[in-house]
């Protein structure tokens, strides 16, 4: 059987502001109406021949890549959560002995979670031919056919053809410069690394057992340790931690001599930048791309985001970049968007909170927006899905006043438990235990206002958690 594999981790840096380290570019709408995320498995779930997807992410986005699978429709087949990041190699491993717990003979097909595909048709063909060699035991890489010299991404040589569209890795080269990608791309030899891959689960581990064994025991390990919580496969994490932290390309690929490679065009962009999405995305007549409410005059190519609560206009620029949120504005040059991460370095060294998280903050329960913060206050915006909790919890340091805007909630506090209805509101004094519930079927919104000498988000003593956050 066929068993797909989504790695979804990432650390939501390089689309800055847009992504952030708790909603990377995988959870966002960035081509459409679905999530890279989201196209991803719909893809997959297209294959006749294929079982529901594996999912591989971190333990802070197991919710989201729960609700979006929901979202779209497609069953999972298994939401693995890595307790600590240790690259691609270990990831996989572990996805390999969950492929294997199902089918001794499983063929896994490795897809990174925030990948463009706009061929899909020459995608399944590449697939078919890189099954027929996972079957004679060829451990398979796609290469991109290159429409330009690119030096953001490896290469991969041909070597001698294997049949089926197929051939041996000769070698894998780092990201070249100018002169030496064009030269690549003018030989016809070359293909763009895609960091996707087709083998069989059991080919897999035994090549990692003979380049990487102490990879290979940390991951065993780990995955013996796995305990079921909700949908979701926990993994020891001290035995994680110990893993060596490697890519697949350099713990495997670069070393096993059953490397090949299956050459694909296919409309393929891992949206590396916001100057990639800008040359995959559609554009006008000056080569410029708008979403949101934006209006230019004598502007060209450009990419120019507006959030939904403010207009953007531009006036005789060309080449920007220009990203607004609700709490960060990125404005640079197209051919400097490749260094978004120094600007993101700076916010971790100064200390803020912006690379982390939007002001909206997705929870399991439903979301909370940031809308007004001062001294010793902060006002947030709540929504609670039907049927949802918020935690039984108590802060330390602050005090609450919630105002039901729609809806009628629960709330517990302290030893009374009362509902609470629109223009209603109730007071939580500092240290009472509390929590808020939605019973009904449609979302509640309320406005919490919370004051105390503390507000961070640490400030939560989680007594009980339905979401296993206690």
């Amino acid at each position: 059987m066929l068993f797909p594999v989504v790695l979804s981790g990432g650390s939501g840096t390089r689309l800055w502001p847009l992504s952030r380290q708790n909603q990377p570019k995988q959870f966002l709408n960035l081509m459409g109406d679905h999530s890279l995320f989201q196209e991803t498995v719909l893809r997959v779930s297209k294959l006749p021949q294929a079982r529901p997807p594996v999912t591989v992410c971190s333990e802070d986005h197991r919710f989201m890549v729960g609700e979006q699978l929901q979202a779209v429709g497609v069953p999972s087949g298994g939401i693995l959560l890595e307790p600590v990041a240790r690259n691609t190699a270990p990831a996989i491993a572990l996805a390999a002995l969950h492929v294997l717990a199902q089918d001794p003979d499983g063929t896994m097909l490795v897809l990174p979670a925030d990948h463009l595909i706009e061929d899909e048709a020459a995608f399944r063909s590449a697939i078919d031919a890189a099954l027929q060699l996972g079957d004679d035991g060829w451990l398979v890489t796609f290469g991109i056919r290159p429409d330009y010299a690119e030096t953001g991404y490896g290469y991969i040589l041909r070597g001698e053809p294997l049949g089926e569209g197929g051939y041996r890795i000769a070698r894998f080269v780092e990201k070249p410069d100018q002169e030496t990608a064009q030269r690549y791309v003018a030989e016809g030899t070359y293909a763009w690394n895609s960091g996707m891959f087709l083998f069989k689960a059991q080919r897999f581990l035994d090549e990692l057992a003979r380049f990487a064994p102490a990879m290979l025991e940390a991951v065993r390990s780990a995955y013996a340790q796995a305990s079921i919580d909700l949908d979701f496969t926990r993994i020891g994490r001290e035995a994680f931690a110990a893993s060596p932290s490697d890519s697949i390309d350099y713990a495997v690929m670069e070393k096993t001599d059953h490397a090949a490679v299956v050459s694909v065009s296919c409309g393929w962009s891992d949206i590396g930048s916001w100057s990639s999405l800008w040359s995959v995305a559609k554009r006008d007549e000056n080569g410029n791309r708008h979403e949101g409410d934006v209006i230019s005059v004598d502007t060209r190519g450009s990419l120019v985001r507006a959030s939904d609560r403010r207009m953007i206009a531009t006036l005789g620029v060309e080449d920007l970049v220009i990203i607004d949120t609700a709490d960060a504005t990125l404005v640079a040059r197209k051919d400097r968007v490749q260094d978004v991460k120094t600007l993101v370095d700076r916010l971790k060294a100064d200390g803020r909170t912006e690379h982390l998280f939007h002001r909206k903050v997705y929870r399991p329960w439903g979301s909370y927006d940031s809308i007004a913060v001062g001294e010793r206050f902060q006002v947030k915006r709540i929504v609670v899905k039907p049927g949802a909790a918020l935690s039984l919890q108590k802060h330390a340091q602050r005090a609450e006043h919630w105002i039901v805007v729609s809806g009628t909630a629960e709330v517990t506090c302290g030893e009374r438990v009362f509902d609470l209805h629109e223009n209603e509101s109730t007071f939580i004094p500092l240290g009472s235990v509390h929590r808020l519930r939605n019973r009904g079927s449609e979302p509640v919104e309320l406005i919490e206002v919370q004051s105390g000498g503390y507000l961070g988000e640490d400030d939560i003593v989680r007594l009980e958690d339905v979401y296993g956050r206690s």
